[in-house]
């Protein structure tokens, strides 16, 4: 009981002093990282001096002052002098196994093993960019899946990923493959194609029964697609509904792919949980997102048009749908000003595959152009996106049990965000990456 009672008021004067505390369970601790500041995306402001402290499992023990605590000889020490660290970034939307360089009919060159192979370099890239954490929004051949697998297991290098597997969506419809001839269609429908409530019931049950972690529908027609226009609405409210209360029931969150105006409304109206491109979005639909009590999230690719336009054709992207795209980007654009200033919550979303993956991080400029400061752009790709996947306990922050997924850049993201096209080094479960 003595030995009890000595050992508390130790305890006490040592946290008084703040430093030898932490020196006392440095057992725990594996490594520590140091910087010159700190990004703390929760409280929206820069920290001085950080001394981040992580366990044997990836995650983060501890934060102090580096000024002022201690370490062993046995914990290793990763010296970020004069940069500045920040969580690492979060891509709600992404295709690995999309190579940026091969458009339209193109994609005919190449075996179908092909794109699960490309989606590893891919991966890699993003990992390299600063993303630490991507989700995957439909693959063929779950390629996602595997890819999310053989990452965790050691058999590749990348980011965490959260898998979509086959998108769903309607027979002829932006999930569908519409750019081959009926002789050449399979006798029964492509994995994720449905035309009836009960149908897309059992897509969403199909799709977490391998290894699903969101549920990806194409509520209306798309700019990369053949024969679908971007704003035609493909799914009505009550089928979008079906698939929101599945997918909810089943702990997992829905993604909707939805350009048109009224399929972004009745995607609101039916529970998704993240609009994707909401690209011509109106007013009625910005009042609807703003207001809904469940949380729902535009993610908007704001960037990639520079590159579709400037590349699409080289690459064999057709005409129509660099038209599409064309007609789109500014809207889309101006649509995200009107729904940051609406007060809608926003996560980043590149789109990546459309463009190159290495490439993603020149989309925090533009964010900050049309209307974002460079702290709430940064949120979008952290704080928020980690909100938005449900995962605020594992990514999204530098904070203590969350995993200790941390980038470095040279100079203040704060006052510069284009410092995050380039960044020095990545941090993945308190392990250097880059």
């Amino acid at each position: 009981m003595l030995l009890s009672v000595n050992l508390l008021k130790n305890l006490r004067v040592l946290a008084v002093s703040g430093v030898a505390i932490l020196s006392s369970t440095a057992q725990a601790q594996t490594t520590v990282i140091t910087a010159d500041k700190m990004v703390d995306v929760l409280n929206g402001k820069t920290v001085d001096f950080p001394a981040v402290f992580v366990g044997a499992d990836g995650r983060i023990t501890n934060i102090a002052d580096a000024r002022t605590v201690k370490w062993g000889s046995d914990v290793t020490h990763i010296d970020m002098s004069g940069k500045t660290i920040l969580p690492g970034l979060i891509d709600m939307h992404v295709h690995l196994d999309s190579p940026a360089d091969i458009g339209g009919y193109r994609g005919l060159e190449f075996t179908d093993s092909f794109w699960g192979m490309s989606a590893v370099g891919a991966a890699q890239a993003m990992l390299k960019a600063g993303f630490t954490t991507v989700r995957n929004v439909g693959a063929e051949n779950r390629n996602d899946i595997g890819l999310k697998q053989a990452i965790e297991n050691g058999y590749a290098i990348g980011p965490r990923i959260v898998p979509a597997g086959y998108s769903i969506g309607a027979t002829g419809g932006h999930c569908d493959s519409t750019f081959l001839p009926p002789s050449l269609e399979g006798a029964s429908k492509e994995e994720g194609i449905a035309d009836s409530e009960d149908e897309l019931r059992y897509e969403v049950r199909r799709q977490r029964k391998y290894g699903a972690e969101v549920i990806k529908v194409c509520a209306t027609g798309g700019v990369f697609s053949r024969n679908t226009e971007p704003g035609q609405q493909q799914l009505s409210e009550r089928e979008l509904r079906v698939i929101a209360d599945e997918a909810h029931q089943w702990g997992l969150r829905v993604a909707a792919h939805a350009h048109g105006g009224d399929g972004i409304k009745a995607a609101i109206k039916a529970g998704i949980d993240t609009i994707e491109h909401a690209s011509l979005v109106d007013d009625e639909g910005i009042k609807l997102a703003a207001a809904r009590v469940r949380p729902v999230w535009f993610s908007m690719d704001i960037f990639n048009t520079d590159y579709t336009q400037a590349e699409g054709a080289k690459n064999g992207v057709l005409e129509d749908n660099l038209r599409k795209d064309r007609e789109v980007g500014q809207i889309q654009r101006d649509n995200f000003r009107k729904a940051h200033k609406a007060g809608v919550k926003m996560v980043f979303a590149s789109d990546a595959g459309v463009m190159p993956h290495g490439l993603v991080g020149g989309q925090f400029k533009v964010m900050v152009e049309y209307g974002m400061t460079p702290i709430e752009a940064i949120q979008a790709a952290t704080r928020n996106a980690a909100q938005a996947l449900g995962r605020e306990k594992d990514v999204g922050a530098i904070a203590i049990g969350r995993f200790a997924d941390i980038i470095a850049v040279d100079g203040d993201p704060l006052a510069n965000v284009r410092e995050l096209e380039s960044v020095d080094a990545v941090v993945k479960g308190g392990k250097i990456v880059r």
